[in-house]
């Protein structure tokens, strides 16, 4: 069980540090430098920090901003054998779900700034508008805005309906 204690002044849990969230996304990338810019580009990120490769030649750590939520990157490191990006192992198995207030304008800035579509937004079952991306770095998106609450009853409703092609 997770316990929520031990505030101190700038952090929420004296376990981690100020500005993260208890979740937070830790994505590889085989050009961090090109894929900062993407980020910030696509999704409003702000870059708080990055840290080179002794040689300077890739980005060994970097923390981003976007909302309330921290993003960390590195670069694919094949000598690593867990730092390698979706594109060096030609698929991903994880999507990062992105919220914000109109997912519209996030999905049509994403495209924009070189993200690919993998499904387009629609008005979803379970009450968000929700569209999928692919990064040029090969990470999945889910760019969502939230449209109205349901119950678990509802939302197995609404699923039924969708699935058996009623309206």
């Amino acid at each position: 069980m997770l316990v929520l204690s031990n505030r101190r002044k700038g952090y929420i849990f004296s376990w981690m540090p100020a500005g993260f969230s208890v979740l937070s996304a830790h994505l590889v990338v085989d050009n961090a430098v090109e894929a900062i810019e993407f980020y910030k580009k696509a999704f409003g990120a702000t870059e708080i920090f990055r840290m080179p490769t002794p040689d300077g030649n890739l980005i060994m750590h970097c923390e981003m901003q976007v909302g309330d939520s921290r993003l960390m990157l590195c670069d694919d490191m094949p000598e690593q054998s867990s730092w390698r990006s979706p594109r060096s192992l030609g698929s991903t198995s994880v999507t990062v779900h992105l919220w914000t207030e109109d997912c519209d304008a996030a999905f049509q800035r994403a495209i924009e700034a070189g993200a690919t579509e993998r499904m387009p937004l629609f008005d979803a079952f379970w009450g968000d508008r929700l569209g999928k991306v692919t990064d040029p770095y090969g990470h999945e998106w889910a760019i969502s805005t939230h449209i109205k609450d349901m119950t678990p009853a509802e939302i197995a409703v609404a699923a039924l309906e969708m699935f058996s092609g009623e309206d």
